[in-house]
């Protein structure tokens, strides 16, 4: 095959998401996937702005200019966060660095490029839940369905551990230990890995739901109707649903979330 600039950078790519991140890095599926969808927007724009089809796309196309307008684009158009935005233009960084050391010709380009800052945002202060509140979300689903105790048991582990969504759905049975000193085992991101504790009771409920459910190792702890796992969404769903029930029994929370489940101290 010729070595064209269009092949030249579509091989860039290819060994940026296969030698570097895959097997160098030994990124997660998560990571890559993130990146994956960050290329996916970005060429499209390109595209677009280029007015050439992706795959006549050529390094020098993702300049400052591009990259800064397509920055824009992400906040303006697609409505992204700041964090989403500055997430985009890490795996951008991170693209362009790699190419420096395959081709050094396009330094002064890159460069360029790689001086975009982040954008800086506040964070706000994060509210919280009395004790009280948050059993009355957790005890919320109805227990006479099996629905309502997979989603008792979730949101019992969601507060016990202070999993991530993505940490949570992700547990399998095997990740379960409920002898003399009760345990979860959590596969954060980067392929970081912690064993958490829990409580008598969060323990209780799970050894409850073991019971309606296949024994299999690999099976999800909390697995959708489908038998899969959940997916973001429908946690975010089963939680909304849970505070919704709750404020008929606690008052105090119609105060506390006011028309938002998001000061519940899980992270969606």
């Amino acid at each position: 095959m010729k070595n064209t600039p269009q092949t030249h950078f579509a091989k860039l790519v290819q060994e940026f998401f296969l030698d570097r991140l895959i097997r160098q890095r030994n990124s997660s599926p998560q990571t890559v996937a993130a990146y994956r969808d960050c290329f996916r927007l970005l060429f499209g724009f390109a595209q677009e702005h280029r007015n050439k089809p992706a795959d006549r796309l050529v390094l020098a196309d993702l300049d400052a200019p591009l990259v800064l307008a397509f920055l824009d684009h992400l906040e303006k158009v697609r409505q992204n966060s700041i964090r989403s935005r500055n997430a985009r233009l890490a795996a951008i960084r991170s693209f362009l660095r790699f190419v420096v050391l395959k081709d050094p010709q396009s330094l002064a380009t890159i460069q360029r490029a790689l001086a975009i800052p982040m954008t800086r945002h506040s964070r706000p202060l994060v509210g919280f839940l009395s004790r009280e509140e948050v059993q009355a979300i957790i005890s919320a689903p109805d227990p006479a369905t099996r629905t309502g105790q997979r989603d008792q048991a979730l949101l019992a582990t969601l507060y016990n551990t202070g999993a991530r969504v993505s940490e949570a759905i992700n547990i399998k049975i095997a990740d379960l230990a409920l002898g003399a000193s009760p345990s979860i085992r959590l596969h954060g991101k980067g392929r970081k890995d912690r064993a958490v504790p829990i409580w008598p009771a969060t323990a209780l409920r799970l050894r409850r739901w073991l019971m309606q459910i296949e024994r299999a190792q690999d099976d999800p702890l909390f697995p959708a109707s489908s038998g899969g796992p959940l997916t973001r969404s429908a946690v975010t769903d089963r939680l909304r649903r849970a505070v919704q029930a709750a404020r008929g029994q606690c008052v105090s929370l119609t105060r506390s979330c006011g028309n938002s489940y998001h000061a519940l101290p899980l992270e969606i």
